[in-house]
């Protein structure tokens, strides 16, 4: 069980570029020493007394000690700045966890992620805590991006299909360009030929409003009640 949501301080441990556009960003908590949350869970970071910004945990709950955050620095806003000056060392403060994107493993029925670039942030907590503590449950991420460089965390998820023949990771980008081994199109539209059957089936699809929206409607004409449909909004 996730804490109730506390002011929190934690030291810059690593910051990393994972791509042209997303910066990675380890944070080793001083208090408290380790922060209890559920994968998909997300922390708000002030910037005055009325602006705060929400960035989701990247890394497992197993891990409490020390936080991954990752965030798309393109839009340039004052998150983004605060990003682009984090140096190890310094000392940052928070407040989370927060969010009830999350998935609870004592549900029955088949999961199927849909992630939209940066919205793969939550949904990778949850499958890496997943199979990190034996879920043995087949599932199903498709991780859609402009171009193959918009695919974050792509080599990760490909290992951990590799290591884990019940997890199905179905890359897809806009534009492929020479060399893409992957699907090509659209979220929605791979969505549409993956799944035959949303007997027993519960989606959760992380990204933009209009991904959301187009995932949504396609898992609905096929049957699926909206409610099964979970999502966390990120634009």
């Amino acid at each position: 069980m996730a804490e109730k949501p506390r002011e929190c301080t934690a030291c810059v441990a690593d910051v990393r570029w994972l791509t042209r556009d997303v910066i990675e960003v380890d944070l080793a908590m001083i208090d408290p020493k380790a922060l209890s949350f559920e994968a998909g869970q997300w922390v708000s970071v002030p910037f005055g007394p009325k602006i705060v910004r929400p960035y989701t945990i990247a890394s497992s709950p197993l891990r409490p000690r020390v936080l991954t955050l990752s965030a798309d620095v393109v839009p340039g806003g004052i998150g983004s700045r605060w990003f682009r000056e984090l140096a190890p060392g310094a000392t940052v403060g928070f407040k989370g966890p927060t969010g009830g994107f999350v998935f609870h493993r004592s549900d029955p029925r088949r999961v199927l992620f849909v992630a939209e670039e940066i919205g793969i942030v939550p949904i990778r907590s949850i499958v890496t805590e997943l199979y990190e503590t034996g879920f043995g449950r087949p599932a199903t991420l498709v991780s859609w991006g402009r171009d193959p460089g918009t695919l974050v965390y792509d080599g990760e998820f490909r290992s951990l299909a590799r290591r884990y023949p019940g997890f199905a990771y179905v890359p897809v980008v806009r534009e492929p360009g020479g060399g893409w081994s992957g699907d090509k199109g659209e979220a929605h539209d791979a969505v549409d030929r993956l799944v035959s059957s949303v007997a027993d089936l519960v989606a959760y699809v992380s990204g933009g409003g209009e991904t959301i929206n187009r995932v949504r409607q396609v898992l609905v004409a096929k049957g699926l009640d909206r409610k099964a449909v979970k999502w966390e909004k990120f634009w």
